[in-house]
């Protein structure tokens, strides 16, 4: 009886530390995207008149988006940096570096000075802030994945790695709200002048709050255990993961690409498609914010989902959503009708991407030994973020330009990446079954 409660207790605490550390991580995954998203909105609402000023719109628009895909370029490089890092160093090391690289970014942008006053130098500079940006992300959100999942119990890794999700959902919320009450109190000469810098200051508190949580948690008991054995000392992560998974790495990067895709899509891109076609932006915006709380909810219940199915068959639903839906998801954008552009948005944000989204925190470093998972984590994600979200965001607008407005060429982009990822997760083997009992009763006795 008295082991019983011992095992129990033991438990508890580590449940306890689970916790503690999806929450440093969210905090680090929601400044990325607090960035991410207080960028794209700036980008179509100011960012064209104020650093890429031209006689046409259209083009200062495609510019300013242009300079918000250039970070994306930065991604992979990023990524193989920190991902050496994490699987050398340590993970809680590369978590603090790149927190700071992403944070005091977003807070210098606020501080930029525009084409106005010094020139070309204005966008040269915020182009130059987006690559160290982009550089310092390529490691951020895998290696945040990768911290709570080696921390979390094998029986429902799903579950607890997939908090650190709710990080992209929290930091598109923040700066929307911010944007939304700025515009509400401010004029629209204001906004020019300095309301824009404010959400981009304010991110220097994320950081901040991040930067003390992520400091107050111990190193992956997992990469200390191969740290003891000094596996970490003779391998060659980037080389290894190349060598040896080849396979894995184009299929996990296949896969990554509707869900980078998606996010992108439905919560930045369609308001420039909205723009092009004078639609009613208040409804589209206020679903937006509606949908993705709900996806905050919904995270934890399909990472939960993918402990019990799998993750795969989870993964593939939320790819299949998306693809079949995206034509009348469009259909109902353009209705102009309230309700109907709120069920669109539910349908694909709570649950098309959720579904994606959730599985792949315990999925792809459930893909890779721990001595080279930090590279492996980052290598799909940031290859699978460039081409599903970076060059999105490149083209977007041309897209529409090319269309004249109409949506067949971004809801072919969507469905071509769609099928595309359900191959790529079909390709790759099924990790949550997988020796879940075993597993779990080394991780109680530890």
């Amino acid at each position: 009886m008295s082991m019983l409660t011992s095992e129990v207790i033991q438990e508890k605490e580590k449940r306890q530390v689970i916790k503690r550390v999806a929450v440093a991580s969210s905090i680090g995954t929601a400044a990325e995207y607090y960035d991410f998203f207080a960028y794209g909105t700036a980008a179509v609402l100011f960012f064209g008149q104020l650093f890429f000023p031209s006689d046409d719109p259209f083009i200062s628009t495609l510019a300013a988006f242009a300079t918000y895909a250039v970070g994306f370029f930065a991604r992979p490089i990023g990524g193989i940096v920190f991902g050496h890092m994490g699987d050398k160093v340590g993970r809680k090391k590369a978590l603090v570096i790149t927190i700071l690289i992403v944070g005091l970014g977003t807070f210098a942008i606020g501080l930029l000075p525009t084409y106005e006053s010094i020139g070309w130098w204005a966008p040269f500079i915020l182009i130059l802030i987006r690559v160290l940006q982009g550089f310092g992300v390529g490691g951020e959100q895998a290696g945040a994945v990768l911290m709570t999942a080696e921390y979390s119990p094998p029986k429902k890794r799903g579950f607890f790695s997939s908090w650190v999700q709710i990080g992209a959902p929290l930091g598109f919320l923040l700066p929307s709200a911010l944007f939304a009450l700025l515009t509400s109190i401010l004029s629209s000469e204001q906004m020019l002048s300095f309301g824009w810098r404010i959400p981009f200051l304010l991110s220097l508190l994320l950081v901040i709050i991040g930067l003390f949580i992520r400091l107050r948690i111990d190193e992956s008991p997992v990469f200390e255990e191969i740290r003891q054995t000094k596996a970490v000392e003779s391998s060659m992560p980037l080389k290894d993961v190349m060598k040896n998974y080849p396979g894995i790495v184009i299929k996990g990067v296949g896969a990554k690409l509707i869900e980078a895709c998606s996010f992108a899509m439905f919560t930045v891109i369609v308001l420039a498609y909205v723009n092009v076609n004078n639609l009613n932006k208040n409804y589209v915006l206020d679903a937006i914010i509606v949908a993705v709380v709900l996806e905050i909810f919904a995270i934890p219940l399909m990472g939960a989902l993918s402990d019990k199915w799998g993750r795969k068959r989870v993964y593939i639903i939320g790819a299949l959503i998306q693809v079949i839906f995206i034509v009348p998801f469009f259909l109902m954008i353009n209705t102009q009708n309230y309700l109907l552009i709120q069920i669109a948005m539910i349908v694909v944000l709570p649950f098309g991407h959720a579904m994606c989204y959730a599985p792949q925190a315990s999925f792809f470093p459930e893909l890779f030994p721990t001595a080279i998972r930090c590279s492996g984590i980052a290598l799909i994600w940031q290859v699978g973020s460039l081409i599903g979200s970076g060059i999105l965001g490149l083209c977007a607008v041309k897209i529409l330009q090319m269309y004249n407005g109409h949506y067949t060429g971004l809801a072919l982009y969507v469905g071509v990446l769609g099928i595309l990822s359900v191959i790529g997760i079909a390709l790759l083997p099924e990790t949550a079954p997988n020796k879940i009992k075993k597993e779990y009763q080394q991780w109680i006795s530890k």
